[in-house]
């Protein structure tokens, strides 16, 4: 099958900032303390040491990280803000494949001899990453266990991750799965009363993703809207509350 070639640039590409490789990672480091919520700890400790090889880039809302085909080389860390993880086909059909917030990483398909990249990365929000060339972070993960440690426990919390996603779409009803793409979504923790939902996720995302129809998924965010779980605005958007969770055990 032939590659999928990767699409034009954002127009705002331009606004990237690069600050200098060698320089502390400083402000955003508080934000990897709650390692999302896998609780793997602190990475900034651990990135800190990789005095070569290592980029730390801010992004603008909508700025691309990188696109579906092009090179794999290098892994990305996000200090803080969220990036969307998308794919297209030749089409131009495209489906969300993940939503990601501080303290988890991304592209790490290039080590394991991924040529090029499958999916295309968009900052959601104002965004701060550390990005590490294949040929360090291979070398790293052999010679920092600490490192290599949350490395491994992330990608073990992430497979489970996916088991949990395979179960549900086999499973459980369609209300129950948009339910809980949209506590994902807004990254609800336990302690959460109301978070909300990346922005750029519309019904047709949330059809694509829940495997269903555009109609049902309205069907159903009207309902949660009437029962109180959720809120939706032009200003604040979509912001899911903690009655939603009781929609996963009805």
């Amino acid at each position: 099958m032939a590659a999928i070639q990767p699409r034009p640039a954002s127009p705002l590409q331009p606004s990237l900032r690069v600050r200098a490789s060698r320089s502390p990672i400083d402000a955003e480091a508080p934000n990897l303390a709650v390692a999302t919520n896998n609780g793997h700890g602190d990475w900034a400790a651990v990135l800190t040491r990789i005095s070569v090889g290592r980029t730390v880039l801010d992004y603008a809302p909508n700025d691309t990280i990188f696109m579906q085909g092009q090179p794999a080389d290098a892994v990305y860390f996000l200090l803080r803000g969220k990036v969307r993880l998308a794919v297209a086909t030749q089409e131009g059909k495209e489906a969300i494949v993940a939503t990601l917030a501080s303290g988890e990483f991304f592209g790490e398909g290039c080590l394991a001899g991924q040529p090029v990249r499958m999916a295309t990365a968009i900052a959601l929000s104002e965004s701060s990453l550390t990005r590490v060339e294949k040929p360090m972070m291979v070398r790293m993960l052999h010679e920092e266990p600490r490192l290599a440690e949350l490395f491994v426990s992330h990608l073990v919390t992430r497979i489970i991750r996916y088991e949990a996603d395979f179960i549900d779409q086999m499973f459980n009803s369609s209300e129950k799965r948009l339910a809980r793409m949209l506590l994902l979504l807004s990254h609800f923790g336990k302690d959460s009363t109301s978070e909300t939902v990346v922005a750029g996720v519309n019904q047709e995302h949330l059809a694509q993703m829940v495997g269903t129809t555009r109609s049902r998924i309205n069907l159903f965010m009207n309902r949660f809207r009437r029962r109180g779980f959720i809120d939706y605005n032009s200003e604040a958007g979509l912001t899911v509350h903690r009655g939603l969770l009781t929609v996963l055990h009805d």
